[in-house]
């Protein structure tokens, strides 16, 4: 028999049965949501998804606040989403506002639940990061060996490709990958990573660029070109005060194209640094509201 993933909607009468007594057996994650929140939804579609990774070693409970008064007032429940974590009957973490994927597989391998080769995939991306490609590449290489169903190796494999230029690999291994994967907040990620590096490949070039700018502060087109590149090396801050910039000090540049453009890597940044989408999204709102 195939195991299932524990995914319950609780009330105050199951919270006891679901989440208490649960809790003795394996990890229990309750999220204390309101349906017509939009970083609740995206919250309760990833944990549903982990849930289903792995059926059986946590559970995921959902209470509707607005539905459970007593339990939100309970459980002292002032903002949402907020994530607690049960364990012996009692709960032991707290975690307030939207957590990324990424966060939420942290926090599930603190509870002993996750993948081997999670852990031979983040090997590989020190590797990387410390420069040694070709290791990290080998390290990426044993871990789909072990786990072949692990679809994220193949998506770290797609981002050491369009770290190192090889951007025509880069697409048809992802072009490669499932619809589901493809459309995952990871996956989405890429997509705006490889359509940067395209642009990025029909400006002057960062060096030209900075020239201009030397010689030209007001050079919109150069600083908005220079913003293009410094996304495709994924330097988002030096591409965000850039755009800033020209959106200040001229908000019609291109049709709204900074505006735009701004909007794009909120959106791109929301899935792994929920924190840095935030701040530029309330920056961005001050700009356009003045």
């Amino acid at each position: 028999m195939s195991s299932q993933a524990l995914i319950f909607e609780l009330n105050e009468k199951s919270f006891a049965q679901a989440a208490l007594l649960n809790s003795h057996k394996a990890p229990v994650l309750v999220e204390f949501m309101g349906v017509w929140s939009g970083p609740c939804i995206a919250l309760e579609s990833r944990l549903t998804e982990l849930a289903q990774e792995f059926p059986e070693q946590f559970v995921f409970a959902k209470v509707d606040i607005d539905e459970q008064p007593a339990l939100r007032k309970q459980y002292r429940i002032e903002n949402v989403p907020t994530l607690v974590v049960f364990r012996d009957g009692k709960p032991v973490r707290t975690e307030v506002g939207e957590l990324s994927a990424d966060d939420l597989r942290v926090l599930l391998r603190d509870f002993g639940v996750f993948r081997p080769s999670d852990e031979m995939r983040e090997q590989a991306r020190a590797r990387h990061v410390a420069g040694d490609t070709a290791a990290a590449v080998q390290l990426l290489g044993e871990a789909a060996r072990s786990d072949p169903g692990n679809t994220r190796i193949a998506l770290d494999m797609v981002q050491i490709m369009i770290d190192v230029g090889h951007l025509d690999d880069a697409r048809s291994l992802f072009e490669r990958l499932p619809e589901a994967i493809r459309e995952s907040d990871a996956g989405n990620a890429l997509k705006g990573q490889l359509a940067f590096a395209d642009l990025a490949a029909k400006t002057a070039g960062i060096g030209a660029l900075q020239a201009r700018l030397a010689a030209a502060p007001e050079d919109h087109d150069a600083r908005f070109d220079l913003a293009i590149c410094e996304v495709a090396r994924h330097d988002f801050d030096a591409a965000m005060e850039a755009l800033f910039h020209v959106q200040a000090r001229d908000p019609a540049f291109r049709d709204g194209a900074a505006r735009e453009m701004i909007v794009a890597l909120i959106n791109m940044l929301t899935a792994n640094h929920p924190e840095s989408a935030a701040e530029y999204r309330r920056r961005l709102a001050n700009l356009l509201s003045e």
